[in-house]
């Protein structure tokens, strides 16, 4: 196994749910000392390139004590699949889109995020277009989706 573990989250505009997840699951890893996994966060879209997260998403992470803050959007690119060790998915069309470029390329194959998760939610909402409410709901399916991973790469690495 090498020895450090490349984790990329991945979403459309990457100013909201991968952030997100890349915020919370930098926090897991901290807590845990796991300072030999990196996280890393993009789109599949160009439109918010070097712009940071939504403010309702630092603010709804900032409330559970995370800061993301200093994240800044970049979109995904046809190395990270070689770069990366897990490259999660927050939705299936987003997991649609890499995998068109993994078939073409190889290297890590993309995976739907939410199935490190224990909820029967396969898909992380997009909450962009909702209220404050849908921030809160896609932290809870984040957090819980990166307990079961960060205990996956854990295992994986005994």
């Amino acid at each position: 196994m090498p020895e450090r573990t490349r984790v990329l989250f991945v979403c459309l505009g990457n100013i909201c749910r991968s952030p997100s997840a890349e915020g919370v699951f930098r926090a897991l890893v901290r807590e845990a000392g796991a300072d030999w996994i990196e996280t890393d966060s993009c789109g599949t879209g160009h439109w918010h390139i070097g712009k940071g997260p939504d403010p309702r998403a630092v603010a709804a992470a900032r409330r559970r004590g995370i800061d993301i803050s200093d994240l800044r959007a970049r979109q995904f690119r046809a190395s990270d699949l070689d770069d990366f060790d897990f490259i999660l998915a927050m939705d299936r069309q987003n997991l649609a889109d890499i995998r068109d470029i993994w078939h073409q390329n190889g290297g890590t194959e993309p995976e739907l995020f939410l199935a490190y998760g224990s909820t029967a939610h396969e898909e992380v909402p997009d909450p962009y277009y909702g209220g404050d409410q849908g921030f809160e709901h896609v932290l809870d399916l984040i957090h819980d989706a990166s307990q079961g991973l960060l205990a996956h790469i854990m295992e994986r690495r005994r």
